[in-house]
């Protein structure tokens, strides 16, 4: 592997980690307060789950999306285009959830979440297999964690 290669890696690893660590400043100092005291269904993973989850899903992106921009395909550019769509998306839910307590909006908001992971996984197949089935358990914790964001609007409105 060259050391373009190399650094183009730790970059989508920084560059997904710094997105979790943002997300993170919004969300860990309203768990213990904001969100304990919201009604949540009974499928709610416990809190301790969510952090190994979410940084192994951010590695996974940060492959994925490394993968793909070795392919030197013109669709390269559209594809993480689009990568980037869903990323700013994923930060966004974090800021609108947990940072302004707008669970109606988060909502929303994480639906074209869920619309972006699955048009990048389309744009990722055809230019690596790999990358697009690195993406497919993230979209499925974002669809599961679509479920939770639905049952806590409806439990607290």
């Amino acid at each position: 592997m060259s050391t373009r290669s190399i650094l183009a890696l730790a970059g989508f690893v920084v560059l997904t980690l710094t997105v979790s660590a943002i997300g993170a400043i919004a969300t860990l100092p309203e768990i213990p307060g904001w969100y304990a005291q919201l009604a949540k269904p009974s499928f709610t993973p416990p809190n301790w789950v969510f952090g190994p989850v979410w940084t192994t899903l951010y590695i996974l992106m940060a492959i994925a999306a490394w993968l793909v921009w070795r392919d030197r395909a013109p669709a390269r550019t559209r594809a993480l285009a689009a990568w980037g769509v869903q990323l700013a998306l994923n930060l966004a839910w974090s800021l609108l959830f947990f940072g302004s307590h707008r669970i109606g909006l988060a909502l929303a908001e994480i639906v074209l979440l869920l619309l972006a992971i699955a048009a990048t996984i389309a744009l990722f197949a055809p230019l690596s297999r790999v990358a697009a089935m690195l993406l497919v358990p993230y979209l499925a914790w974002v669809a599961y964690a679509t479920a939770l964001n639905f049952a806590v609007w409806r439990l607290n409105t």
